[in-house]
């Protein structure tokens, strides 16, 4: 008698920034989360009903801070095991988590991590990520990297959530102003949010004027969808993709000169030699002071530590707590590059997700069959090589 898949939802202490087959079925630890501020959940309630009743033994560390509690989880047949409690558990299990894993301490990992992972992209320490898993003999599935085989896409992905969420804090901070915009708080549902912002956007003189880059991607896609839903006419927004920046490169005085807010949606590829022209550069913004409309900036993308990234002009993540930060030598231009926003809407994100990743996970126990999950290990062995070849140099 084989034992049944084992689920158990782990507790992510990384601080937020200011970023052979087998036959029988394998255990799958899904992690929860633990910080403060990180509410939303890969793994929902729901989630967790199904996957018990497709045979896993789900488990899910306790947690005050985490959206769903744990008698959500309780109640439809989880086991609670105590928080940070996944490096004890047997090799075989699958930790699935949200976040990245905290860099200290940096003991090697045993285990197979599904997580955004934020280390293929040559972000900052992405060496130091991979050697863990190098030194321990672990396995990472990237959940950027869960693509469909046939179209290319994400199978799961916050990127409407975000681009939504990240267009509703680009409006609140235009609308209320510095001094009035800080220490955000979760919302309980988006029509609290839209009803919050809607307010503050009736008390304006005029709509503010807004560009939207990578207006047709699902990041995109979801910030025109919360400007929609404020019932903002088209004619304030400018939506721009693949074929606006293929006419020719930047940075763009529409972005700056036209509008009073920049929301960034694009997708930056994860090959390093794959240059991207800059939408912004600092000396144009310097250039253009006395002619600058531009005030607020929302990087839903928060590729502030990518050498590739599109928007040169900051170099740190902002948090609920600070949510901005004043692009250096230019005034009155604020940035907002929080790098979890889904969390201003953690239960209703979460479900979304949840819903979307929730088919592959009870494919786990196949996965090295399962072209999703293979497309992944394949990407991090790539990585993985990569990484031996640098350290090699």
């Amino acid at each position: 008698m084989t034992a049944p898949t084992t689920i158990h939802l782990r507790a992510e202490t990384k601080p937020l920034e200011a970023r052979s087959a087998r036959k029988h079925f394998p255990l799958i630890d899904l992690l929860r989360s633990l910080s403060a501020n990180l509410k939303a959940n890969i793994v929902t309630p729901g989630n967790a009903k199904e996957l018990i009743a497709h045979g896993y033994d789900v488990r899910v560390e306790r947690s005050k801070q985490r959206i769903f509690s744990d008698e959500e989880f309780e109640a439809v047949g989880v086991t609670l095991v105590e928080e940070g409690s996944w490096p004890k558990a047997p090799r075989s299990h699958l930790i699935l988590g949200l976040k990245e894993i905290p860099e200290e301490p940096a003991f090697p990992l045993e285990h197979t991590h599904i997580q955004f992972a934020h280390c293929y992209k040559y972000q900052s320490g992405w060496k130091d990520v991979l050697s863990r898993f190098a030194r321990g003999g672990g396995t990472l599935y990237d959940l950027e990297y869960l693509l469909h085989p046939t179209t290319g896409a994400r199978v799961a992905a916050f990127g409407r959530s975000a681009g939504y969420c990240g267009a509703a804090l680009a409006l609140k901070k235009h609308l209320l102003g510095n001094h009035l915009f800080h220490s955000i708080t979760p919302y309980p549902s988006a029509s609290d949010l839209i009803a919050d912002i809607h307010l503050s956007l009736m008390q304006a003189a005029s709509f503010p004027r807004i560009f939207v880059m990578g207006a047709k991607g699902r990041c995109g896609r979801g910030a025109v969808q919360f400007l929609h839903d404020l019932s903002i006419p088209d004619e304030y927004i400018t939506q721009w993709d693949i074929a606006e920046t293929s006419a020719g490169p930047g940075p763009y005085r529409e972005i700056v000169l036209d509008n009073d807010i920049f929301i960034n949606c694009i997708f930056v590829p994860p090959s390093a030699n794959a240059a991207v022209s800059p939408f912004l550069t600092l000396p144009f913004l310097i250039e253009n002071a006395e002619k600058r409309r531009l005030s607020t900036i929302c990087d839903v993308s928060c590729d502030y530590n990518n050498p590739q990234n599109p928007i040169p002009v900051y170099a740190q993540a902002t948090t609920f707590e600070k949510p901005t930060v004043q692009v250096e030598g230019v005034e009155g231009l604020d940035v907002i590059s929080i790098d979890h926003l889904p969390s201003l809407l953690p239960r209703e994100s979460s479900e979304e997700y949840g819903k979307d990743l929730l088919p592959w996970l009870l494919k786990l126990d196949v996965r090295e069959s399962e072209e999703v999950w293979r497309g992944a290990e394949r990407a991090f062995r790539e990585k993985l090589k990569e990484l031996e070849g640098k350290e090699g140099d």
